[in-house]
């Protein structure tokens, strides 16, 4: 039973892998590449080196991510590895047969969706144990030759040389401006997948009257709460804290319960990005 489950979930992450190159590929066959729009990494340089020689993206993202793999495999371990390499060819094969469409020539919007279809193919990928090589893969491998500067710091040069780059090359530096505007919108939309929309607000409630709270809470809006102990620091006295996480349409609720019973009450709300548990989500095993 054990065999047949992880088997069915290396299955389905290598579909959802699949998908996520696909979309990338959309991306930048029909939004980025058209407008020489190159949002960093490798398949950003890829866009600019097609503007000056005609070289296939798919091409030099292969003979660049290939070379990459071939050194750095050892660094991602044997499961990313493998996966890399598979979406990394993939993701040149999708280039290769996808037809040459132009969706637009506005250069904001190539940028927006671009970016917005990008980040979620990447998104995917990432969450599913792979990678597609490029920026994060080099920048591990320079971590290892230059230890005090961060894997962070390699990637973030590297992505803003590609980005002058275009705009060198297109002599126009509005495509560095959209090319960034299309980097920063993938960055917050694998963000967005990796840790989801957040729907979950978390309250932080200090009180001297968490019983009454937490009852009306608990009565009202049917959520749980937690009392959490702590301790003014100015003070010095011991104060409860209660935790109560709820759905964002709960939200003005739980402020007017709160406000209600004690109008006193500190209060603190936290974005819940994923929230699993009884009246929440599961994570469902494959």
């Amino acid at each position: 039973m054990a065999n047949n489950e992880k088997w069915y979930k290396t299955v389905y992450s290598y579909i959802l892998i699949s998908v996520g190159v696909f979309l990338m590929s959309i991306a930048l066959d029909y939004f980025l590449a058209p407008n020489t729009i190159a949002p960093g990494g490798v398949t950003g340089f890829a866009v600019v080196i097609e503007k000056i020689v005609k070289v296939p993206i798919y091409i030099t993202n292969l003979a660049i991510n290939i070379p990459l793999f071939i050194f750095g495999a050892k660094i991602l371990g044997k499961g990313t590895a493998i996966k890399t390499l598979y979406a990394t060819i993939l993701l040149s094969f999708f280039l290769k047969i996808l037809p040459p469409i132009v969706l637009t020539h506005d250069l904001l919007l190539s940028a927006i969706f671009g970016g917005v279809l990008c980040g979620i193919g990447l998104g995917l990928v990432f969450k599913f144990g792979g990678t597609t090589g490029g920026t994060d893969l080099a920048g591990a491998m320079l971590n290892n030759k230059i230890p005090s500067l961060s894997v962070t710091t390699f990637m973030t040069m590297i992505d803003l040389f590609v980005v002058v780059f275009a705009g060198v090359v297109g002599r126009n530096i509005e495509i560095s401006l959209y090319s960034i505007i299309a980097m920063f919108v993938i960055m917050k939309v694998i963000d967005m997948i990796l840790e989801g929309i957040g729907y979950q607000k978390g309250f932080f409630i200090i009180s001297d009257n968490p019983d009454k709270i937490s009852e009306k809470l608990m009565m009202e809006i049917g959520r749980g709460v937690t009392l959490l102990k702590g301790k003014g620091m100015y003070s010095k006295e011991d104060k409860d804290v209660l935790l109560c996480v709820v759905s964002r349409s709960q939200f003005a609720n739980v402020k007017d319960i709160v406000k209600e019973t004690d109008p006193y009450a500190f209060v603190m709300v936290s974005e819940m990005y994923e929230v699993l548990g009884e009246g929440f989500t599961y994570d469902k095993k494959h």
